[in-house]
């Protein structure tokens, strides 16, 4: 099995900053694509940044210049930097990969369980 833990949340100030990291454990041969995304009650998950194996990156509008999705392949970790936050960033954030558990096998998408980001004014 393949797991992945979410870590980081918390409580933060307007303004402030904040690290979220997530970890995937388990049987893995690679990871190819890593994903965070954030959901509030009653509206769709959203898609926040997502990085690929040749480390591309890619960003929602609403956080482009703000936050930074960063991978240790070493440590099966993906990471998402949070700075200058604000309000509406308050969320459960949930990571994602793509990971497969071996060589040219048919991947599969595993998510954590989510950790809760809130910003006060």
């Amino acid at each position: 099995q393949v797991q992945l833990v979410e870590s980081g949340g918390g409580l933060v100030q307007a303004g402030g900053s904040l690290s979220l990291s997530c970890v995937a454990s388990g049987t893995i041969f690679s990871i190819t694509d890593w994903g965070w995304y954030r959901q509030t009650p009653g509206k769709q998950r959203e898609l926040v940044a997502t990085i690929r194996k040749d480390g591309s990156t890619n960003y929602a509008d609403s956080v482009k210049g703000r936050f930074t999705i960063s991978r240790d392949d070493a440590k099966n970790t993906v990471y998402l930097q949070m700075d200058s936050v604000k309000l509406e960033d308050t969320a459960v954030y949930y990571c994602n990969a793509e990971v497969y558990r071996r060589l040219y096998s048919i991947p599969s998408v595993y998510w954590g369980q989510g950790t809760q980001v809130t910003v006060s004014s």
